[in-house]
Formats: C-alpha cells, structure tokens, sequence
C-alpha cells in the first residue's frame, strides 16, 4: 500500500529535450534500487515539458528518496537541462491500484 508521492515538473531548456529524456530514462536504474519506492513513473507531458510521479508506503520512504541518487542528480543538472526551477510537490495517497 502506498500513502505518499511525489509530483515534479521539469520544464526543459530549448535544445535540452532529448538531454531530459534521457537523463530520466538513466533514473530507472537508481530507484530500483530503493527498497521504499513502490512505483516511479517518468513522463513527458508536451514538447519540452516532463514529470515524475512516484508513490511510497510511507513518509520515512518518500524522504529516503527525496535523499537518493536521483534527486542529487536533479540538483546537479538543473542549471544545464531546465529552464525553470524543479517543481516537487509532496502529495498524499488517496487510492491505488498496483501489481501484486
């Protein structure tokens, strides 16, 4: 069960789009290695617009990530991929449905 996720928005620099598309894509294989992430989804929303969304079973999970691998990475590249600041907001788990 879940109960807490995260929402980003990432808004790529022009140029920048592939460069986001695959740093995202590189991010898999550092949340698979989190024990707490149960799911982790990153998705382009428009031309230069992307996301994540990602869900924990609880809050100790979500702050694990918010310290992990991808979010150093976020902080390192944000002034080289991203036209605006990181968009994360912290939001609670109402329902789910996830593979068992």
């Amino acid at each position: 069960m879940v109960t807490k996720a995260l929402m980003v928005r990432l808004e790529a620099k022009p140029g920048k789009e592939a460069d986001v598309e695959d740093f995202l894509r590189g991010g898999l294989s550092i949340v698979e290695q989190e024990p707490a992430t149960t799911a982790w989804f990153a998705v382009r929303l428009g031309p230069s617009t992307f996301g994540v969304f990602d869900a924990f079973p609880d809050e100790g999970g979500r702050q694990a990530h918010l310290s992990g691998g991808v979010a150093q990475a976020l902080k390192e590249r944000e002034s080289d991929l991203f036209s605006e600041p990181i968009s994360i907001a912290k939001v609670d788990v109402l329902a789910s449905k996830l593979p068992k």
